[in-house]
């Protein structure tokens, strides 16, 4: 059994993998940001409202106050309940969205890496072999073109299931059923795409490995059932919810809308790392989303591991053959269906598996052709060992070594961008003594241009008011009726609709209005409803409607 100590060097250089892979964000946690992206600030605005909500209201968590005065808007994006909770430490303390954002990334890679280590610890006892699994899922052309993305880096549950899965299937000990449980609804929390990655993974395994367990289909199945049920009954407080927004909200995703983000085979040629990109693939490299190259060390030690296997021989036992065969599978239907639709198998998922009908990005699902390939690459770097070490042992700890190097390396995109973070707003402070506010934040940007309002939900985390403005993956009719007359503020047809729809109190940023800024001040100024509060920078101004 591993010692707990045992556990402390890879978790080192795990942690130590996601300092230089986002570097230089380790040096100045506080103050660097991906705020030029809205979906950082999304995503900083979850983990602020998740450390919020739920010592103050769990049972209202969904409840957020974004998008007023539409329901369950937490439901609107991903809930990073997980993460949220792993970064509340950090907020109770005073922290800012920015800092346990910030944090959560690199959290996210390095339990990601130790989880992909544990995966191949356990299958080859090999931990050079690990670490190259651990590293190559964390830090990929895919996760490292994420950083604004929380959910897309904190993936470890994906490795950590597929170990439950292979141990039920070989074992079926209750305990890892329970596991496979604890990992799906994991996942779940963080997100409801990896919900959907695992549930897939899960049935390519019990597919491909079917002749393994049907002797014991009744002991086997029993596992899985109660893995199920456990997992189902742990993640309804988290379906209610989301159900409720797609009847009510009609959040549901069409299939026509999957193929705007579909990937295509183009991507899997597309590398992001510095060395990549400076040689040979710029030009596939056309958009972040379709990306997934996994890396020419990583290829290579796959095709290593898928010979050996197609070899058999007496150098590679049935277990790890029935591996090989496993991870192939994985990784060959996470390609398919990161196509979306353009091949029949997605869309016949969508309508026979109803979590589906959630999800936008087809193309996340390339994350389970990286699990598979990182896997595969394990298992060759395990095999190649096995073989040198019998000659020379010196030569394989080089060997595991330069690979581990090359493999990294390859995936580099360090050093990156960041943009200082200089604090919220001291203005919006005043908003929290209010006895009551419904706030409007304007300009009040149209329906496609949703993704402006991404710094107001940010703001928000200074007081927690509702707030008519929004930013998430999904955005509520009732914002798109609000919005097409909130826009011509400060018109008076617009002030007034605004009076109808409860607004209280009006920020406005003039800076926001170009050439009209101060035409927009001079006639608040002029008006004797709008009372003003306060004045903050950038000309940031707060008033109070009567």
């Amino acid at each position: 059994m591993t010692r707990p100590r045992e556990w402390m060097l890879p978790a080192i250089l795990c942690a130590a993998l996601a300092i230089v892979h986002t570097w230089p964000l380790a040096t100045s946690p506080a103050v660097l940001s991906r705020n030029d992206n809205g979906d950082a600030q999304l995503n900083e605005w979850i983990l602020a409202w998740v450390a919020h909500a739920i010592p103050r209201a769990p049972l209202h968590l969904f409840q957020a106050n974004i998008f007023y005065p539409a329901k369950d808007t937490l439901a609107f994006s991903e809930p990073l309940i997980v993460p949220g909770l792993l970064g509340a430490p950090v907020a109770w303390l005073g922290g800012s969205p920015v800092l346990v954002f910030n944090l959560m990334v690199l959290a996210g890679f390095a339990l990601t890496a130790l989880a992909g280590y544990m995966l191949m610890l356990a299958w080859t006892g090999d931990r050079a072999a690990a670490l190259l699994t651990g590293s190559t899922f964390a830090f990929n052309t895919h996760t490292l073109t994420r950083l604004a993305h929380v959910q897309g880096l904190h993936i470890y549950g994906l490795p950590l299931a597929l170990l439950s899965t292979d141990r039920l299937i070989t074992a079926g000990r209750p305990r890892d059923a329970w596991w496979l449980a604890l990992w799906m609804s994991m996942m779940a929390y963080t997100s409801g795409y990896l919900l959907v990655f695992g549930a897939v993974m899960i049935g390519v395994v019990l597919l491909v490995r079917v002749r393994e367990w049907a002797p014991r289909a009744s002991m086997v199945g029993g596992r899985f059932a109660l893995a199920a049920v456990v997992a189902a009954a742990a993640v309804v407080p988290l379906v209610i919810p989301y159900q409720r927004a797609a009847t009510e909200q009609r959040m549901v995703r069409s299939l026509a809308a999957v193929s705007e983000y579909s990937a295509t085979p183009r991507g899997y040629l597309a590398a992001a790392g510095t060395i990549h990109i400076k040689t040979w693939s710029a030009p596939f490299f056309k958009d972040p989303v379709d990306s997934f190259f996994p890396g020419v060390t990583v290829i290579a030690l796959a095709l290593v591991a898928i010979s050996r296997a197609v070899r058999g021989g007496g150098r590679v036992d049935a277990m790890t053959r029935r591996r090989v065969a496993t991870l192939v599978a994985i990784a060959a239907t996470g390609f398919v269906l990161s196509l979306g639709i353009h091949t029949p198998v997605y869309g016949w998922l969508y309508r026979v598996f109803p979590p589906m009908h959630g999800l936008r990005a087809a193309a996340r699902f390339g994350n389970l052709f990286l699990l598979g390939m990182s896997a595969l690459a394990g298992l060759g770097l395990a095999g190649l060992r096995t073989t040198v070490d019998a000659k020379a042992g010196r030569s394989a700890v080089m060997l595991a070594a330069a690979v581990i190097v090359a493999a990294n390396v390859e995936a580099l995109r360090a050093p990156f961008e960041y943009r200082p973070f200089t604090g919220i707003p001291r203005l919006y402070a005043l908003l929290a003594d209010e006895p009551r506010v419904v706030l409007a934040e304007v300009p009040f940007y149209p329906p496609q241009a949703v993704f402006e309002n991404a710094e107001y939900v940010l703001n928000s985390t200074m007081h927690w008011r509702p707030l008519m403005n929004g930013y998430s993956g999904y955005t509520p009719v009732s914002y798109m009726e609000y919005a097409a007359v909130f826009w011509y503020f400060p018109r008076d047809y617009a002030i007034d609709a605004m009076r109808r729809a409860g607004v209280t109190h009006v920020m406005v940023h003039p800076d926001r209005f170009g050439r009209e800024g101060d035409d927009v001040i001079r006639q608040l100024d002029a008006r004797t409803d709008f009372e003003l509060m306060g004045v903050g920078s950038h000309g940031l101004r707060l008033y109070r409607l009567h």
